[in-house]
This record gives structure tokens, C-alpha cells and sequence, in this order.
């Protein structure tokens, strides 16, 4: 069996009777002197691994990282591993756990292929971190606070920067409606360290894990210095032009707050398309779902449809950001042939409008 677990040492770095439980329902090797430990930082193939005690460097062995490429998946910070030393004293990563949640993106490879990239692993907590200052920007909270939901992961917004701003309250109301029934929403000054540890108490228990999820400049490092009491991660200032900020964080890291919590820090996000089906979007934006059955036609789309219940209703930006978002998600979540079909079909749409130009101009 697994080496006698210290469940308190292994508590100190997120291992929450939850997660246990959760350990505990999947199939592990019968006889293995594998120790288990958790992913603190990854750096391409090389790891950082944390026993509860100290962190040690690593590699993932070829099979694992071949069998998670099959499964369109990757390790990430936040991950349980079984690991163990060679004859030489290095650590080895043998088998993943399957992940409690999974914070994940699509992205494109420039050509023509979906990929998932995946964030950070077994968190219980998002906080997203956006500055009262130029990077206020409610759709891109939108976008967050979908990609969390779908993932099964509880939010708090965090507003920062809340001394540079002279309307923080109104600012707070804007947001407010965007929030799902469990939601938080706080404002805060990042550089207050007692203060910023006092409005978080209730997410920082022992052996709860926290993702700082945000753009570049938001203050998410300093954020994460703050609830640590110390300055574990690089600060930079941000561009007076755009408010934009420096990628002063480079790599996911796992760090310990005084309270017991663990704080997973990001780089900032240039893009966040939602790994998710189009129907997750219908759930996340569920004051359009709750709408939607009211209109005249089933398959309405909130658009120009006459007789739509959800058009009046809604704020017109955050109906455009549903489409939006649903129209990614379909495009990520459709075949190869199928996006064949669809080219085909806007060409001959195009050449049908150039058709009747022509013939227009005789």
C-alpha cells in the first residue's frame, strides 16, 4: 500500500477531508511504496513537489506524460502525484490522481486545432483579482466567473486598488448582478496586508487551496504577499497609458498562508476561452436560462427574433457576451469535418452576396 500517510502533514498543504475522500473512491496500486505529494510548481517537465514537509525537484516519468497527452489533459500545479526515489535519490513521478476540480482553457495551435491547457487542479476557492483602476472590465469578469463556474469551483471577486478609485461603491453595484447566489465581492487596498487577511478569513481554513485568476497588473501578486505576510512573489507597476502591468509572475506556484490555506498565484491571462459545452454557458449565464422559455420561439437566440423574453431583459453588453462566449464554445466543440462544412457553407453564402452585386451594378 501506499506509505503510511501523515494525514497532518499532508493537511498543511491542502489535503482536506474532501479531498481524501475523494482520494480514497479511485482504484490505487495495491502494493507500491509510492509517497504521496502534491505539485507546487511546473516548469515544462521539471516539477516542484511538496511531501508536507519540504519541496523537492522532480520528473514526471515519459509514461505518465504520454498517457495524460492521450487524454487531452497535463499536470498542474495543484496536483496530487504518486512519486518516488530511483537508486539515485531522484524524485520520480509515477501516476497522477485523478483532480477533485480542474480550472482548464482552449486554445488554438494557430492552425486549425483545439487543445485544452489546463490551469491549476483541486482548488476549492477562485479569487478573481481586478483593479479599480483601467483594468476594471465587468464582461471580462463575466468570462471569469463562467470558466470557474463550469469548473465547480466557488468565486470571490476582489477588487483592488480600491485607494486610487472615487466611486469604488458604484463600481461595486455594477458588479453585484454578476455574481452567481454564492458569490463574494470585496474591495480592497492589496498593500494592507491585516486588512486584505481580515476580509479573506473565511476562505483562508486550513487545508483549503486558493487560485489568484486575473490580467497582468491586477494585483494578484501583491495580493499574494499580502495574504502570506511576506513578499514571496515580484511586484511591477503597471502602464499609464492602458493600466496594463508587466508579467512580473512567470509560473503557478503554490504557497502556505499562517492560517493553513494554500495560495496558487498565475501569471495574468492574455486570453480565457472557456473549456466547457455550450450548454455549461446556458447554466452559467442563468438569468438568460431562466428567461429563455418565455420566448416565442424555442430556438430563439436573443437576437432579432420577434416575441423574445430575454432581449428586454438583459443588459445589452452582457447579452453580447453570451453570444460571444456561446459562439467560442460551439466553434471549440465542433469536428474537423464539421468545421469544414461550416467554411464551405459561409463561401457560398459570400459568393451568393457577390452574385447580387454584380447584378445590382448591371
Amino acid at each position: 500500500m501506499i506509505q503510511t500517510l501523515d494525514l497532518q502533514r499532508l493537511a498543511a498543504i491542502g489535503l482536506s477531508p474532501l479531498m481524501l475522500q475523494h482520494l480514497a473512491r479511485h482504484e490505487l496500486p495495491a502494493e507500491t511504496s509510492a509517497s504521496l505529494m502534491r505539485v507546487t510548481e511546473v516548469q515544462r517537465d521539471a516539477l516542484q513537489l511538496h511531501d508536507g514537509h519540504r519541496e523537492w525537484p522532480a520528473r514526471a516519468l515519459p509514461a505518465l506524460l504520454q498517457t495524460l497527452v492521450a487524454q487531452d489533459d497535463a499536470l498542474a500545479v495543484g496536483d496530487w502525484l504518486l512519486a518516488r526515489r530511483n537508486a539515485f535519490g531522484e524524485w520520480w513521478a509515477e501516476q497522477r490522481l485523478p483532480p477533485l476540480t480542474q480550472l482548464a482553457r482552449r486554445q488554438h495551435d494557430g492552425r486549425d486545432k483545439v487543445s485544452r491547457a489546463v490551469i491549476v487542479s483541486n482548488v476549492d476557492t477562485a479569487l478573481l483579482v481586478m483593479g479599480l483602476d483601467l483594468d476594471f472590465n465587468p464582461r471580462r469578469l463575466e468570462r471569469y466567473l463562467a470558466a470557474v463556474r463550469v469548473a465547480g469551483v466557488s468565486a470571490v471577486v476582489v477588487l483592488t486598488k480600491v485607494d486610487l478609485c472615487a466611486d469604488a461603491a458604484v463600481r461595486l453595484r455594477e458588479l453585484q448582478p454578476l455574481l452567481p447566489a454564492d458569490g463574494a465581492l470585496l474591495a480592497v487596498d492589496a498593500r494592507d496586508g491585516a486588512a486584505v487577511r481580515l476580509a479573506l478569513q473565511p476562505w483562508l481554513g486550513a487545508g483549503r487551496t486558493l487560485v489568484l485568476l486575473g490580467s497582468s497588473g491586477a494585483g494578484k501578486s501583491t495580493l499574494t504577499n499580502a495574504l502570506l505576510g511576506q513578499a514571496v512573489q515580484d511586484t511591477g507597476g503597471t502602464r499609464s497609458a492602458d493600466g496594463r502591468g508587466r508579467h512580473t509572475t512567470t509560473a503557478r506556484s503554490l504557497h502556505t498562508t499562517p492560517e493553513g490555506a494554500c495560495i496558487i498565484d498565475t501569471p495574468g491571462l492574455r486570453t480565457l476561452r472557456l473549456d466547457s459545452e455550450s450548454g455549461d454557458v446556458d447554466a452559467v449565464f442563468d438569468d438568460i436560462a431562466r428567461l429563455a422559455p418565455m420566448c416565442r420561439f424555442r430556438d430563439c437566440r436573443h437576437d432579432d427574433e420577434p416575441g423574445c423574453a430575454v432581449r428586454d431583459a438583459v443588459a445589452p453588453e452582457r447579452l453580447r457576451n453570451y453570444r460571444k462566449l456561446l459562439r467560442e464554445t460551439e466553434r471549440d466543440t465542433q469536428t474537423a469535418l464539421q468545421r469544414k462544412s461550416q467554411l464551405a457553407l459561409w463561401k457560398q453564402r459570400s459568393r451568393q452576396v457577390r452574385a447580387v452585386l454584380r447584378a445590382k451594378r448591371g
